[in-house]
């Protein structure tokens, strides 16, 4: 028997991704999105497979560098899919049986999204307008389907902004363009512009008899200003009629919608949405909506759980997970939920009598295609997995692996189990946790342990694979880590519990998980602590290092140390500032203080790491480069690592060379301190 290693930094390099499964009609072909990081280790490339349903023959369908998002038409019988060409993402459409990739369309600002026309002659696609654009942003695309050379750089202007929300992270400074919504004849190459306006499109979708498209938006109402829609929380939906009977709003403005979806028949929609009574902490329910006369049902009411996928994994970054799906008849709707450190998939009964969780166990689903009444394709992540497609069969609620991208790896390393548990904290409530031991552990030993703590916070820790977790457990660590007040996946009062109290029971709750592990776990050794996060698991690792000397070296990443100045600098500091911590610095000056880590700096006596991207637009730089000169000015040791061209996604989904640095500059402070 071969010795197997621990895994390494590097092992990232060769892990494969699998997501975005999509089913043929003709004899079940599935298609799904296979990503790895490139060749030369600075990017990463994504091609289509296609798995065959009976033999089971696994074959690289697309040649491109960068394609994804697969779609199959009505007939089954042809592949769509975005295809990166020079920059510019356009819809490709492949025939199964042989033959060049033909590239559909040629929009100027490129393709976000597409979907297929029922009948299969035409697509909805969505694509950027500018108003500044001289000409057109349609065009038809050539007789080879290739692609105009790019346009030439234009000079350098300056950048006039006249609205709150002028940046986002990951999307840099507002460019001025708009979201919306174009139709493609397949036929006659003719493409039609559907929506026009200042505002954006979110989701959308097709009515199954092709006549109607309904989208979300946050239009404008009479007399509504860009600055109110910027400050406004709610959005709507609309109906286009494409038989000329314009465009018509659906909703009352209460809601911030998220995905929708047409009932088989096109008498309904069903959605996923927040009716914000919670505000930023409110748990996303599934709602139906009858389009005769307007009435909306909330099938998940009875469930004290968030509708959707809320998992935190350095696997997945801007992946699309899955919304609501109609079952084969028509009776009930398929969704994913959130739930005790798991993403399982649940069936709600569209008559309101009730909901049935599908699966079970220690997992993290993140997509899913129906297949027939009886059979679904699952994209799964387990603790030992990043993630694999299964065939999920209702009747016997057996997983059949469809995928093993990664057995070729698996097969050298020894990975770490997460033991969970959970412990009742100081207030009566019950808190989830996981204990990982390092790989090699002596019964018997005392081991160096690593507290992580997620961000979000309204996000969860989950069964599924940690690149980071597995690292530090390769290394000789234990590593803890828990989902305390302020996370998803245990209730609307868990969950909004952080609220105005960011700093006091989610930081009681932490520091009871480590005293629990320290009582029940023997071979921690309680003299060599670390503490890491990032973003709001950054912000706390501020808080902890200024609040307690216990943990003996700290990794502060993507982090916020002071309110104050997060509240002008971050994409979502005015709204989210006032919301989770209660204030804004005119008026609230005294409270955002007492919230910021930076106030308690004096305190602080455990090395500190600061790991930050330059171009972090969510909790951007400044944060760091405060939290470091206060340090530093007073003696503290510190040090600080800047991650160039690098966002708040880095650990998920940044450059492959600065994520295996981040993970060793991590590994390394420990091996220092602890």
């Amino acid at each position: 028997m071969t010795h197997k290693r621990g895994i390494n930094s590097d092992d990232l390099f060769r892990i494969t991704w699998v997501s975005d499964p999509s089913i043929s009609t003709y004899q079940g072909h599935l298609a799904y999105v296979s990503k790895n990081v490139n060749e030369k280790q600075d990017g990463y490339a994504t091609h289509i497979r296609l798995l065959h349903p009976e033999t089971m023959e696994n074959i690289s369908f697309t040649a491109g560098e960068q394609d994804h998002s697969p779609a199959w038409s009505k007939d089954g019988t042809k592949l769509a899919f975005i295809r990166k060409v020079k920059d510019k993402p356009q819809v490709w459409v492949m025939p199964l049986f042989g033959g060049e990739a033909v590239a559909v369309t040629k929009l100027q600002h490129g393709v976000s999204q597409f979907q297929w026309s029922p009948n299969g002659e035409a697509l909805l696609i969505k694509s950027q307008v500018d108003p500044k654009d001289k000409e057109s942003t349609l065009s038809a695309p050539s007789s080879q389907g290739k692609l105009d050379e790019p346009e030439p750089k234009k000079k350098q202007e300056a950048i006039v902004v006249d609205r709150i929300r002028y940046k986002s992270d990951g999307g840099g400074l507002w460019n001025g363009r708009r979201s919306h919504l174009f139709l493609v004849d397949l036929k006659t190459k003719q493409t039609t512009t559907l929506t026009t306006g200042d505002y954006d499109i979110g989701d959308y979708a097709w009515s199954p008899d092709g006549n109607q498209i309904v989208f979300v938006a946050k239009a404008p109402e009479a007399n509504e200003s860009q600055h109110d829609l910027d400050m406004k929380d709610t959005n709507d939906l609309y109906m286009i009629d494409l038989s000329g009977e314009g465009l018509r709003k659906l909703s009352a403005s209460t809601m911030s919608i998220r995905t929708i979806t047409f009932s088989n028949d096109g008498s309904a929609l069903a959605f996923h949405a927040s009716d914000r009574s919670y505000h930023n902490a409110t748990q996303v329910r599934l709602y139906t909506m009858q389009l005769e006369d307007g009435t909306v049902t909330c099938l998940s009411e009875a469930l004290d759980r968030p509708i959707g996928h809320y998992a935190v994994s350095d696997m997945r970054s801007h992946i699309s997970t899955t919304g609501p799906v109609y079952s084969k008849d028509g009776a009930s709707i398929y969704s994913l939920v959130t739930t005790d450190g798991s993403v399982q998939l649940a069936s709600f009964a569209v008559d309101g009598s009730g909901m049935d969780m599908l699966t079970e166990g220690p997992r993290e689903i993140y997509q899913f295609a129906v297949i027939d009444h009886d059979t679904l394709v699952l994209a799964s992540a387990d603790p030992l997995h990043p993630g694999e497609l299964y065939r999920f069969t209702l009747s016997s609620r057996a997983l059949i692996p469809l995928t093993r991208s990664n057995d070729e790896l698996w097969d050298e390393v020894e990975l770490s189990t997460p033991e969970s548990f959970s412990f009742t904290a100081s207030d009566g409530e019950s808190i989830q946790a996981w204990i990982m031991k390092p790989i090699g552990f002596h019964e018997g030993s005392k081991v160096p342990t690593v507290l992580e703590i997620h961000g979000g916070p309204h996000a969860m820790y989950a069964h599924t694979f940690m690149h980071e977790f597995q690292l530090l457990a390769s290394r000789g660590y234990a590593v803890v880590f828990c989902n305390p007040r302020g996370g998803h996946g245990y209730g609307q009062l868990h969950v909004n519990a952080v609220r105005g109290d960011y700093g006091g029971r989610d930081y009681q709750d932490i520091m009871e998980a480590m005293d629990h592990a320290l009582k029940t776990y023997s071979f921690i050794d309680a003299t060599r602590l670390g503490v890491t996060g990032g973003s709001y698991g950054g912000f706390m690792t501020n808080w902890i290092v200024g609040h307690t000397n216990r943990f003996k070296a700290a990794v502060t990443q993507r982090s916020i140390s002071n309110w104050i100045s997060f509240y002008g600098v971050s994409d979502i500091g005015f709204h989210f500032s006032e919301d989770q911590i209660g204030g804004n610095p005119w008026q609230h000056l005294e409270l955002l203080w007492k919230h910021s880590p930076i106030a308690y700096v004096e305190q602080v006596e455990t090395p500190l790491l600061i790991l930050h991207g330059e171009q972090d637009l969510r909790c951007p730089i400044e944060q760091a480069e405060q939290l470091f000169t206060a340090l530093k000015r007073l003696g503290k040791e510190t040090r600080f690592v800047r991650f160039p061209n690098s966002n708040h996604e880095l650990s998920r989904g940044g450059h492959p060379g600065l994520r295996t640095q981040r993970l060793e500059h991590i590994v390394g402070w420990f091996d220092t301190h602890l």
